[in-house]
């Protein structure tokens, strides 16, 4: 039986990706957006942590209600909003970030993580801290942020989003070809990606690693429908 699963993003353009995740498996995706949250976390300073994990809380209820079988969560600033204890729903909650930090405390090198939101560091970074901890890793991860990048991408200005990413992991990699380098945001997968063709760097992104857990949530799924 096919599976439905709702996905919350905080922009449009991460739909795609999350199709093209789940492309090869047997799974209806209904996609909710919400960018309204972001910008207000990230310029408001009267909105309060009490009102952004409420809003997460209602989102989260309402996707419930829409007759899914999973909810996927793509923003980490969400994520980190999430406060689950305070969830009245019997539904598996898939946070795109955790088979991803799994992949980071895998790497034995020490590595960059890259940023193009400021306000999604300190609690991805929180949140890796404790994944870590609970997988008995200590990841040796520097954050970079590229700065005045992000709202490129939430004013729909892709192109020169990702041009401005591309030449910042290249000017990494001349620096020092060596560099283990990840990507934080879904946002960065394709400039990720380019620069792995052009380099013949692997670079890590939460894209890859959501793939290889979707697979295997779907298939523990379709076991347990038997």
């Amino acid at each position: 039986m096919k599976k439905r699963i709702g996905c919350l993003h905080a922009h449009y353009s991460n739909i795609a990706y999350i199709e093209q995740a789940f492309s090869a498996y047997d799974a209806e995706l209904l996609h909710f957006v919400d960018p309204g949250l972001v910008g207000r976390v990230t310029s408001d300073e009267s909105f309060s942590l009490e009102e952004a994990q409420r809003k997460v809380k209602e989102q989260i209820a309402w996707i419930a209600q829409c007759n899914v079988d999973a909810i996927l969560i793509t923003c980490t600033n969400y994520i980190a909003l999430l406060q689950e204890d305070r969830l009245s729903i019997n539904i598996p909650i898939i946070k795109i970030d955790e088979p991803f930090f799994t992949y980071i405390c895998e790497q034995e090198e020490p590595q960059v993580l890259l940023f193009t939101n400021p306000a999604t560091v300190e609690g991805t970074m929180k949140r890796l801290e404790e994944h870590a901890g609970a997988l008995g890793k200590s990841p040796q991860v520097e954050v970079q942020v590229i700065e005045g990048t992000f709202e490129l991408i939430m004013q729909g200005l892709k192109e020169e989003y990702l041009q401005v990413l591309s030449g910042y992991m290249h000017n990494l990699l001349e620096t020092d070809k060596n560099t283990t380098i990840s990507v934080a945001q879904l946002s960065m997968v394709d400039a990720a990606r380019q620069i792995e063709k052009e380099t013949n760097s692997s670079i890590g992104n939460p894209l890859e690693t959501l793939k290889s857990y979707a697979e295997r949530y779907l298939q523990l799924q379709k076991k347990g429908d038997k």
